[in-house]
């Protein structure tokens, strides 16, 4: 019998209580066992509703319960450090959601508390271990498509209200925060390299300031990347890889569902990847990780350097300018 690791959420969050948790339940290695929301009510109907034995009216209260050995936060952007401070000074491990900071800056202070209290602490992108993308990244590195050259992508959703979280700059909101860091993680992922430089440009949203449209080119040392990403687009997302010698097309590139199987196309076959949870497997992982005190999937650098290059693609819509890549 697998010693499962008891879990805390922080909120009641969307993301949490309709993806994470569930997925989370099903596995092995994770246990449930506390979520909290800054309304006790609000707390209590998610515990009933997901069979979770301990409900809390704040963060306080589940960080100071000594059964909690790890925590998700799924909390707004800008209070993923913050609330990762916490936790890990509480000596809970943690998995935060995507971005896990508003800026490599902020991010750089995870690494310093992460060595003062040893925890682990890694950054929630579930894509990073789904089985679509582990292939795609065998297939690239065995030269399948020859040399990678060119990535591209696009993703897309439509939402225009003011009261969503993601259209909230002070939030931390906006496309390039919300969707537009997974091709740059995946980018980062397939090149196994950093960019060199960013150039981008943004059209913010007259009324809430954040960007609505985004489009980068990053420029890495062996091909290229290009994405644009919206918040008031119509629903879509892809990504494909061109190399030398071949493509690479990923259907449902992020979003990927749990309830059939996923594909992708290598140039013209098509490889079909059996049901999984993406949220299952980032849960399982990271508990494994936290049991067996062994590497965690993602380090808590890569998030690090996912920030730097959202920081440069900000800076590059400002000063309309190649921006390299701050260390």
């Amino acid at each position: 019998m697998v010693d499962k690791v008891r879990w805390g959420i922080l909120s009641t969050a969307k993301i949490a209580v309709a993806k994470v948790i569930p997925a989370m339940q099903r596995s092995p290695w994770c246990e449930i066992t506390a979520i909290a929301s800054r309304d006790l009510s609000r707390a209590q109907d998610a515990a009933r509703e997901l069979n979770i034995p301990n409900a809390y009216g704040t963060y306080e209260e589940l960080l100071a319960d000594e059964r909690v050995e790890a925590i998700y936060n799924p909390l707004p952007n800008n209070l993923h450090v913050p609330w990762t401070i916490k936790a890990a000074e509480a000596g809970k491990h943690a998995l935060c959601e995507k971005p896990i900071a508003l800026n490599a800056k902020e991010a750089k202070t995870l690494i310093d508390v992460r060595d003062r209290t040893g925890v682990k602490i890694q950054e929630a992108f579930m894509v990073r271990t789904h089985p679509q993308w582990l292939e795609t990244r065998r297939l690239i590195k065995s030269g399948r498509i020859g040399a990678l050259r060119s990535i591209t992508c696009f993703f897309s959703y439509f939402n225009p209200d003011p009261s969503n979280i993601r259209n909230q700059l002070e939030l931390g909101g906006g496309a390039l925060m919300d969707i537009g860091c997974y091709p740059i993680t995946i980018s980062r992922f397939m090149y196994e390299t950093e960019p060199r430089r960013v150039m981008a440009l943004i059209e913010r949203d007259p009324v809430f300031g954040t960007d609505a449209l985004t489009s980068a080119v990053l420029d890495f040392p062996n091909g290229h990347s290009t994405f644009t990403c919206s918040t008031r687009i119509a629903p879509y997302q892809r990504m494909i890889f061109l190399g030398t010698e071949g493509r690479i097309e990923v259907l449902i590139p992020f979003n990927a569902p749990n309830d059939r199987p996923t594909q992708i196309i290598v140039d013209d076959d098509t490889i079909e990847f059996p049901i999984c949870d993406q949220y299952e497997i980032q849960g399982s992982l990271f508990s494994q990780a936290i049991r067996e005190n062994s590497d965690q999937p993602i380090p808590l650098e890569d998030a690090v350097s996912n920030m730097a290059v959202i920081d440069a693609v900000f800076r590059s819509a400002t000063t309309g300018n190649w921006e390299e890549i701050e260390s």
